[in-house]
């Protein structure tokens, strides 16, 4: 894999400006910190603001770094949505989040734009409850099916009981068998 250039980033200020003038008012928030750019858009037009991110040429930030989740327990809404994207020839790195109410732990499924989204998603599914509309494959990944909660909400019990499962091994059937 090709390393980023990064001799000629693009401004904070010139990249926020092509994103409010195309989305306007779904720019909830923005700062820029050090370098550290990040975005706060409506939950409903996520998957648009990032679709536009990744396809605008003059943007391009065709590589998903990161995806997770934030539990702001307490607040509402609790849950904060955060991808970290890179545009490979700008070098320019980017930070997006959405708010996700408890009452509603839904968000779009950016598997359409990255493949990588898949596991990425599933994790956070796994560990917080968030589901994601549209994602094809959405089951615990990390966890076992029985698992019962998300373990790293802030409201998790730290000891929570859960059910046991039978641990079955091929060499241990066979040997029963005989």
């Amino acid at each position: 894999m090709a390393s980023p250039k990064t001799s000629a980033p693009v401004a904070f200020s010139s990249l926020l400006s092509v994103i409010k003038g195309h989305f306007g008012e779904v720019v909830l928030a923005h700062r820029s910190d050090f370098g550290d750019d990040t975005i706060v858009v409506q939950r409903e037009r996520w998957l648009d603001v990032l679709r536009f991110l990744k396809d605008a040429p003059s943007l391009a930030f065709n590589y998903l770094v990161d995806l997770t989740c934030v539990d702001y327990f307490g607040q509402e809404p609790r849950f904060e949505m955060v991808v970290h994207l890179l545009a490979f020839e700008s070098g320019k790195r980017l930070r997006v989040k959405a708010r996700i109410p408890e009452e509603d732990a839904t968000i779009a499924s950016l598997v359409p734009l990255w493949r990588s989204a898949n596991w990425l998603e599933r994790e956070v599914y796994d560990m917080f409850g968030i589901r994601f509309a549209g994602h094809p494959d959405l089951r615990r990944i990390l966890m076992y099916d029985e698992f019962e909660g998300y373990p790293l909400r802030k409201d998790y019990p730290l000891k929570k009981s859960q059910p046991r499962v039978p641990l079955l091994s091929p060499e241990r059937e066979e040997e029963e068998e005989i």
